[in-house]
């Protein structure tokens, strides 16, 4: 996954589009994860059921959408 350092480096940014896109997720769920994508799949997966590949374009996606904002 290419987004992984961009997912560390604009986390503050990233973790309110994620709770935007999976809203079973709360802030110990992401505080958990402090950015690291594998962590934050696995929790995702485990609320949500939804396949790893589902989730990562998911992630890339939300990276890409960061950037363009800015």
């Amino acid at each position: 996954m290419q987004t992984r350092e961009e997912i560390r480096g604009k986390w503050d940014q990233v973790q309110g589009r994620v709770k935007e896109r999976w809203g079973v997720l709360n802030d110990d769920d992401l505080k958990r994860t402090e950015g690291n994508v594998d962590q934050l799949v696995g929790v995702i997966r485990q609320k949500t059921g939804q396949q790893r590949e589902q989730i990562e374009q998911a992630l890339e996606d939300i990276v890409s959408q960061c950037k363009s904002t800015m």
